[in-house]
């Protein structure tokens, strides 16, 4: 027989092969804490994830290498972490983290909330970004709509102006329609160009008709302008051309132009709209249509200065151009004709000039002016000084100078006592 100790000992190890681990069920079931403390630490972990997904989406606008690669980590890491719980859940032992299942599951609320709140972060920058893009957009279509209105408005102010519009067509537009004329000190410059061009064609028939009378060139050049001395016999055109500019000029400087103004009432689109109305028009045909408008008496009272009776009865052996302007009338013969195309472009200069706001101003050059380099150009241009040290010395002014916009446009002027350069 067995002795009693020997008997109690067998039998607390067949009771101890009766006793068996719980299945994790029931020992989840008997400990709800822990299980609450592993969702809540799945859906923080889903919340770290979804902020660590939109951050790399934001990386990717505007795209940014370090920050795609910083977001990926993130979302990899992230992923473990999930794998991991799955992993746990699986091998049934749901073993808290924390000491107390009721701080377990507290820090991963705090985690949930820290990840919550950093993707509103992640989003507020991404609309702050998008917002930002809108207002650049929206200035941008702002300053192309205020350009569109300035050009707007200034056709249909040059279009108020011209009384017309602009018709388009398969050929040439200066044949059906008018092309647009921007106000601009470049287009004063050229008007300038042109009328001294206009000089110098008209001063070339006028010397050809003094030679055919008979004329004494020398002579005539000496008594514009006594005591200038040329540098080359051929220079003394210049003297008519200067002839021709005094009094083609005069008065340029008031608004009537020496003419009394058909309304007294003129503004500077006014002065605009009468250049843009002559600008391509034969002067003879609009003289034709009204030959006693504001042009038609600037034409003959300038045609009366610029030839002299003695002159035209030297040419054509009469006065009949004369008597036939002082009447009214503008004769269609070739001489007249030429006359007109210099008044044209002298006229037109001066409507320009006054279309300026301020207006243009003209200033003369007086004979024995020292040169200036700033304020006049010569004509001539391969003089050089003698042997004095004195400055070069203006002899005559063919064509005034202007201020317009702030820019200066020089007096052309023959400088005396000057030698050609060889």
């Amino acid at each position: 027989m067995l002795s009693t100790g020997v008997r109690e000992s067998q039998l607390r190890e067949s009771n101890n092969q009766k006793v068996h681990p719980q299945p994790m069920e029931e020992a989840m079931n008997q400990n709800p804490e822990a299980i609450d403390a592993l969702i809540s630490r799945i859906f923080s972990n889903i919340s770290s994830l979804k902020s660590a997904y939109i951050q790399l989406q934001a990386a990717h606008t505007p795209y940014d290498p370090d920050k795609i690669q910083a977001a990926d980590k993130l979302v990899i890491a992230e992923l473990k972490n999930l794998s991991e719980l799955k992993h746990f859940y699986r091998e049934n032992n749901p073993k808290p983290v924390c000491v107390s299942p009721q701080d377990s599951r507290l820090a991963a609320e705090i985690q949930e909330q820290q990840s919550l709140l950093k993707t509103y972060e992640v989003m507020v920058k991404k609309f702050q970004s998008e917002i930002q893009n809108k207002d650049s957009e929206i200035n941008q279509l702002q300053q192309q709509i205020d350009e569109a209105n300035q050009r707007r408005e200034k056709l249909e102010k040059n279009l108020k102006l011209r009384g017309l519009s602009v018709r388009e067509s398969e050929g040439s537009g200066e044949q059906n329609g008018f092309f647009l004329v921007d106000l601009t000190p470049e287009l004063f410059t050229s008007s300038v160009e042109a009328a001294y061009k206009a000089i110098h064609d008209f001063s070339k028939p006028l010397i050809n008709m003094m030679k055919a009378a008979g004329w004494d060139l020398d002579a005539a050049a000496q008594s514009i302008e006594p005591s200038v001395v040329f540098a080359k016999r051929a220079h003394k055109k210049y003297a008519f051309e200067s002839y021709i500019c005094q009094r083609m000029f005069s008065s340029f400087q008031e608004e009537s132009f020496s003419e009394k103004p058909e309304n007294p009432t003129v503004n500077k689109e006014s002065f605009f709209h009468q250049y843009l109305a002559l600008r391509e028009m034969d002067p003879l045909d609009t003289l034709g249509q009204n030959p006693d408008s504001i042009f038609g008496k600037f034409c003959r009272s300038k045609y009366l200065v610029v030839v002299h009776p003695k002159m035209e009865a030297s040419f054509f052996g009469n006065l009949d151009h004369r008597n036939y302007v002082m009447g009214g009338g503008h004769p269609r013969t070739p001489f007249y004709q030429a006359f007109l195309k210099l008044a044209k472009s002298v006229w037109l200069l001066h409507r320009l000039a006054f279309s300026f706001d301020p207006s243009a101003k003209v200033f003369q050059v007086k004979k024995g002016s020292e040169f200036s380099d700033v304020y006049m150009e010569s004509v001539v241009k391969n003089l050089v000084m003698d042997e004095s040290d004195q400055k070069p010395l203006v002899g005559l002014m063919i064509m005034p100078g202007f201020s317009v916009g702030g820019s200066i446009i020089q007096s052309l002027v023959y400088l005396t006592g000057m030698k050609v350069a060889e």
